[in-house]
């Protein structure tokens, strides 16, 4: 798939689509990886702060200074119009730019960035990534969704599509049938079937288990209660802040924090089961374990394979792009060092992002927002090794995804 990527980009700008776990962030990295090592510049960007940082990139108002403006008039009101002379030479420095979650990108934001593109003169390629069926732009209160695909930016900059199909995670034919029922929220009666088939009592045990919740807070408060339950010491395990330049303030430490979904405080016991959050060579993100002993800078795990591996930490790195003559270079800001673990009693469905999970429980009655259903379904390496809580609520209730998505993609695959 990379060839075909590649030689997409030799003619034409990349949008590369497709479900949870059809390989698009392992595509996207492998195409970092080769511009990388061509010594091609190449801008890694997002429009979350949180998304940025799973790249380890920079958000996209942050990289084409657009400052909090949302749209082209806003962009004018502020008096950032006209690019400084810097912008348009890191512009222009780069041979690839990259962003990351494109689902998320609004229209207006979409034509902020080609007005950027344009009074730079960039000659370089795009790669878009995401899946508009996942997660919607983010909006002011009650204001409507414009997606990316409804600006005809989006037609100007010629992207040509890359569909990935399939699953890394799960081969079972059935449960990758009710997924993309799922993901297009088209369900028929097997489809019913099938969901209520996942639907089980849970265990007075839950401890081989993690629950997955729509809100924070139900996290947070289910994974403490457990904790305390556990015997042992809690021992409390500080994240390590080291700040690069001297204009980034405390406030900019925590956002940065909550952006890479790490705490300042990890509390732990020995015997508690953890979730690794990175993948490693002797571990994977979403991969389930216990904690067999915990020093300074030291844990070791033991995984449900029974294989026991030595877990250090890992440095999250704030940076961003700055322009240095003719060419750009990548500073660091902000350095988090923490153990790349999360307690396995309960997480979130935005933090089970780009994890592969098994033996969970979906809480559905915490289903609230578009496709968020189907991201935590699509978790799963098994049918098997799902369980989903009897929903309040009709299954149509939790599939539901906006309807302007199904039509962009409809008009891909026709």
């Amino acid at each position: 798939m990379l060839e075909k990527a590649l030689a997409i980009l030799g003619y034409s700008n990349l949008f590369i689509t497709g479900g949870a776990g059809a390989g698009k962030t392992t595509l996207t990295r492998s195409l970092i990886d080769h511009y990388a090592a061509q010594g091609k510049q190449v801008a890694r960007l997002a429009s979350t702060g949180m998304a940025a940082t799973l790249i380890g990139g920079q958000t996209l108002h942050s990289f084409f200074d657009l400052g909090i403006a949302n749209s082209q008039e806003e962009l004018e009101r502020n008096g950032k119009l006209e690019p400084s002379k810097k912008v348009v030479k890191l512009i222009r420095s780069m041979q690839i730019i990259v962003i990351d979650e494109i689902s998320m990108v609004s229209a207006p934001l979409l034509d902020m960035i080609r007005l950027r593109l344009l009074q730079a003169e960039f000659s370089g390629r795009l790669i878009a990534v995401g899946d508009f069926l996942q997660l919607p732009p983010v909006t002011r209160g009650n204001e409507p969704i414009y997606f990316a695909f409804e600006s005809p930016s989006w037609q100007r900059m010629g992207f040509e599509t890359l569909h990935l199909e399939g699953s890394f995670r799960t081969h079972e034919a059935e449960f990758l049938t009710l997924l993309e029922k799922v993901r297009h929220a088209k369900l028929d009666e097997d489809a019913h079937d099938a969901l209520e088939a996942l639907v089980k009592p849970l265990s007075e045990d839950m401890s081989t288990m993690t629950l997955l919740f729509g809100k924070n807070i139900s996290a947070q408060n289910h994974n403490r209660s457990q904790l305390e339950h556990l015997n042992g010491e809690v021992i409390e395990v500080e994240t390590y802040v080291s700040i690069h330049d001297k204009k980034m303030q405390e406030r900019d430490v925590e956002r940065f924090m909550n952006e890479s979904r790490i705490e300042p405080i990890l509390a732990l016991k020995v015997g508690a089961p953890i979730l690794f959050t990175r993948n490693a060579w002797n571990y994977y993100n979403g991969e389930r374990g216990m904690i067999t002993s915990i020093e300074t800078d030291l844990i070791w795990v033991k995984k449900a394979d029974g294989v026991s591996v030595k877990v250090e930490r890992v440095d999250t790195v704030k940076t961003r792009w700055i322009e240095k003559g003719n060419t750009a270079s990548e500073e660091k800001l902000i350095t988090l060092s923490q153990f790349p673990i999360t307690l396995a009693f309960a997480i979130t469905i935005h933090k089970s992002q780009g994890m592969s999970l098994a033996d969970y429980v979906i809480e559905t009655n915490e289903i609230f927002a578009p496709s968020q259903f189907y991201v935590a379904l699509s978790r799963s390496v098994s049918a098997h090794r799902v369980t989903l809580t009897k929903p309040n609520r009709g299954w149509e209730k939790l599939c539901f995804v906006h309807p302007k998505a199904i039509g962009f993609l409809d008009t891909l695959t026709e």
